[in-house]
């Protein structure tokens, strides 16, 4: 469905109106909606789903600016209460913010719920249960989404050498071409005098152009000679400084196997996605054991980092092994095996043959 026919296809009079999350495989935390929507049991009746192709640039697209300015996914658009009828012209908000997003699923579907938007099956509370579990729970939250340990930064600083930034501009350059390839036809289709583009619109274009830009530049160097020592300073503190220290604490902060202990939690749907991303630019694989991963990622960090093992838990065997075993191990490790096993993360991940992107 195209982007700009959501809102007149929710407010047909003839239907009843439901939520719509857009979102992308490309998107970390758009997999964070999805886990959430799954733990929760919303089926295809409650919460449609529209994917936005952001190797193509189609975030900035008048049409999806509309509906979040901030050109982000996931972006779910739903119905205001009032218009749950189909006999009248429904109104919708968009929440943009993931951490809101989350939240509003969590709470819009429980097993006293009895709305047209959510369904009659008991679905657990992903919210903490005591202050101090939601204390623990927003600061490993508000820590993974730091701007200095974001997807975004973690995948563009993911070199440290020449011959590693050459392999990451192969990668990255393709999708940085798109982008500002959309956005200069955004730009140039403005300019015509039947274009209702605002000017605060197109400033952001041009922010986003010279962005983008920007980046592309130090990607494009990497196959010459170009001076990139400033980009390898800020990979290396970002992956050697502050990565290190933020995965202790929240190897420290987690109690185990979830974050929260046994039942899963917002926490863990928000830990699971930026993990796996982290994985993935760590030349880890889904279909790698917790420990695996963990060594991965310490080698990927060096400097003879080392997540400590101080948690007894199942050991799940490797493919050569056919029992379980309890061990000592990190608490990271035994959360990526407790949340690899959900059905959730199966159903966002399963499918995949690489992580995602972005």
């Amino acid at each position: 469905m195209p982007l700009g026919q959501i809102v007149t296809t929710m407010s047909s009079p003839q239907t009843i109106p439901k939520a719509v999350l857009y979102h992308s495989p490309d998107s970390v935390w758009s997999a964070t909606a999805l886990l959430a929507l799954h733990e929760k049991g919303y089926g295809d009746d409650e919460v449609g789903l529209r994917i936005v192709d952001l190797t193509k640039g189609e975030e900035y697209a008048p049409s999806f600016l509309r509906l979040n300015p901030k050109a982000t996914v996931p972006t779910l658009i739903v119905p205001l209460k009032g218009s749950l009828v189909p006999d009248i012209e429904s109104r919708y908000k968009a929440i943009t913010d993931i951490k809101s997003l989350v939240e509003f699923l969590d709470k819009s579907r429980s097993a006293t719920s009895r709305t047209h938007t959510t369904s009659a099956a008991p679905a657990p509370s992903l919210s903490p249960a005591t202050i101090a579990f939601a204390t623990t729970s927003a600061k490993i939250i508000d820590e993974i989404h730091s701007s200095d340990v974001s997807p975004e930064t973690l995948q563009h600083l993911n070199a440290r050498d020449p011959a590693s930034l050459q392999i990451l501009a192969k990668s990255l350059a393709p999708t940085l071409k798109a982008r500002q390839e959309a956005l200069t036809g955004y730009l140039s289709d403005s300019e015509g005098e039947d274009a209702q583009i605002s000017e605060k619109t197109r400033t952001f274009w041009k922010d986003k152009k010279t962005a983008t830009e920007t980046l592309l530049a130090v990607f494009t160097s990497a196959e010459s000679s170009g001076d990139v020592d400033e980009y390898f300073a800020q990979a290396k503190k970002t992956w050697e400084a502050i990565m290190p220290r933020l995965l202790l604490q929240v190897n420290k902060d987690i109690i185990g196997p979830y974050v929260l202990g046994d039942q899963v939690s917002v926490a863990d749907l928000h830990l699971s996605a930026w993990l796996t991303h982290v994985v993935k630019l760590s030349g880890g694989s889904i279909t790698d054991n917790g420990d695996i991963v963990i060594k991965k990622l310490e080698r990927h960090i060096g400097n003879g980092f080392i997540v400590p093992e101080d948690f007894l838990s199942i050991v799940v065997p490797a493919q050569n092994e056919t029992a379980e075993k309890p061990a000592l191990r990190s608490r990271l490790a035994a959360f990526w095996d407790a949340m690899k096993e959900r059905s959730s993360w199966q159903k966002v991940y399963g499918n995949l043959q690489v992580l995602h992107e972005s």
